[in-house]
């Protein structure tokens, strides 16, 4: 949970997840249901991660054609994710549209200070408010769940200005009773590794643009093709910080994969290229905040 005071962010841990409990969970997923049902026409704000890809085909359950998955079409979204998004709205045959945004055309996005989240989730809000007000729908619901409210997540103050909805949270779930309803329902993305806007990869203060964003995504693209599954290019200026998982890491030590490195971030303009020895956890740029 994240209080505020003076304008300052305090991070309150929320312990870890309760364990799954298979009568516990199904109750879960039928509060969800209800909590679907009641709202009669939504819009999804998607974005393809494994939180509001099972909302999203949840609501098509529920809802059919009364719900529709809208991904924001913005550069802060690695294009391989708007691809796996769409893959999946075709596959389980829900309503997938594209609404653009300009986050990127805010001052007070691009300085990338503490609020960048709740201005790039302001800018997703806003425009969503105008695609329901168009159609008339009610409500607009998104991803949130449990776990991300031990987290600092500005973008949660957007969602409530708005009045955004977190089907998710109201029905009490976490991130791995989210994963195994996915792999219940046979769903392909019930393991897709974490992720978040490329944004997320630059530190508090340093200037975010289109131009930085896209060096991390190439970066990335880099990493995944060397079969590496959960990871993080951070930008940092002249350095790259490059957090892979600890399960990973002995593949990344090796000289040989050390040398691959430097061949994929040399040519993108860093001088230094360093990696990680904590390897990645989610939310470490916000370790700052913290200090």
């Amino acid at each position: 949970m994240v209080n505020y005071t003076s304008g300052m962010a305090t991070l309150v841990s929320l312990g870890p997840p309760p364990a799954i409990r298979p009568d516990a969970l199904e109750e879960k997923k039928h509060k969800l249901y209800a909590i679907l049902k009641d709202l009669n026409r939504v819009i999804v704000a998607y974005s393809g991660g494994i939180d509001s890809a099972y909302l999203a085909w949840a609501a098509h359950q529920i809802l059919g054609e009364n719900a529709v998955a809208i991904t924001a079409d913005s550069a802060s979204i690695p294009e391989s994710h708007k691809r796996d998004a769409e893959q999946f709205a075709r596959e389980q045959g829900f309503r997938h549209e594209y609404i653009d945004t300009f986050e990127f055309e805010n001052p007070d996005y691009v300085k990338n200070d503490k609020d960048r989240c709740f201005h790039c989730k302001n800018e997703l809000f806003e425009r969503l408010d105008q695609v329901a007000a168009e159609r008339g729908i009610d409500t607009i619901v998104y991803g949130v769940n449990m776990d991300d409210l031990g987290d600092y997540r500005p973008g949660q103050r957007a969602a409530k200005l708005h009045e955004v909805k977190a089907p998710l949270v109201e029905a009490g779930l976490y991130k791995q009773e989210i994963r195994e309803l996915a792999r219940l329902a046979g769903l392909p993305v019930w393991d897709r590794p974490a992720s978040a806007c490329l944004s997320s990869r630059i530190p508090y203060g340093t200037a975010v643009t289109p131009q930085v964003v896209k060096t991390v995504e190439k970066g990335e693209e880099e990493i995944q093709r060397l079969g590496f599954r959960q990871f993080r290019v951070r930008f940092h200026g002249e350095l790259v910080r490059l957090e892979i998982a600890p399960e990973e890491l002995a593949k990344a030590l090796d000289p040989e994969m050390a040398k691959r490195f430097v061949e994929i971030f040399k040519p993108l303009g860093f001088h230094y290229v360093t990696l990680d020895l904590e390897g990645y956890r989610q939310g470490s740029m916000n370790a700052v905040l913290q200090a």
